[in-house]
């Protein structure tokens, strides 16, 4: 019972044996724990450069963790080495000022960038961006003296695409003109290329191809062609006609219906209704 008490420290037992005193020579190797032998260590401001701080100013390989620099980084917004902080060190960059005339040109690209534009359609966006008017006509000026804009070509253009690409009649094509700013002597230009001719032809192209997915009696039938047909634009008399003249090629049922109806009296009736 004494050997243990006398093996027990004040706070429980001791875990760690007492370390032995180490008599090598400074200098020379002692022996390691394991066998052999290892160096001793050096004190912890031996071979530091003159001037360069101890391992108690937190230097590790250049990153000077004390000043809060970390390669550079400033941690703390404190100065780094130049004196300056990182932020500002970097100038500040110019605000860069442009003119209203040169919004309004890119303004104008833009919209151009997407598809033609008449000059009202442009002056109509500028105006929304608050451009002065001023400069909506300096600009739109310039622009019809080197012909980016164009509303003759683009009348001529508009006819022809929507005509035959979607089949619209010249009311129809006339009224979307008017909406873009068309001048009524271009528009009227424009649409000379379309005749009656080929109004009907149109007309009778667009109803061949509803009718062979058409479902119904031969007088619903008729009625929603023609219906199709005046919301495209086409008068009442291209239309009906286009439609009796389909029906009476589909089947007989159609053709005995068609072959009742009196074109011209049904066109005049519906013009003097509408």
């Amino acid at each position: 019972m004494a050997g243990r008490r006398g093996a027990r420290s004040g706070r429980g037992w001791d875990a760690i044996p007492p370390r032995a005193v180490d008599d090598t020579p400074a200098g020379e190797a002692r022996p390691a724990r394991g066998g052999g032998t290892s160096r001793r260590r050096r004190s912890s401001d031996e071979g530091l450069p003159p001037g360069d701080p101890s391992p108690g100013g937190y230097n590790l390989g250049g990153y000077n963790l004390g000043g809060y620099n970390l390669g550079g980084h400033d941690l703390g917004g404190l100065p780094d080495e130049a004196g300056r902080s990182g932020a500002a060190a970097r100038p500040p960059r110019p605000t860069e000022q442009r003119s209203e005339s040169e919004i309004a040109r890119e303004i104008c690209l833009r919209q151009l960038a997407v598809r033609p534009r008449t000059r009202a359609e442009l002056a109509k966006v500028l105006a929304r961006k608050e451009i002065s008017e001023e400069v909506i006509a300096e600009v739109l000026d310039r622009y019809d003296e080197v012909g980016i804009i164009d509303d003759a070509a683009f009348a001529r253009a508009w006819v022809s695409s929507r005509h035959h690409g979607r089949g619209l009649a010249r009311r129809a094509l006339a009224n979307e003109l008017r909406q873009r700013g068309v001048s009524a002597e271009e528009a009227s230009e424009a649409l000379e290329s379309v005749d009656d001719e080929s109004e009907a032809a149109t007309a009778r192209a667009l109803v061949d191809r509803k009718l062979r997915t058409a479902t119904g009696t031969p007088e619903a039938v008729f009625r929603r062609l023609v219906a199709m047909l005046a919301r495209k634009g086409y008068p009442a008399g291209i239309a009906i006609r286009a439609v009796k003249d389909a029906l009476a090629a589909r089947d007989a049922e159609a053709a005995e219906f068609a072959d009742a109806i009196d074109a011209d009296a049904l066109a005049d009736e519906t013009d003097v209704s509408s």
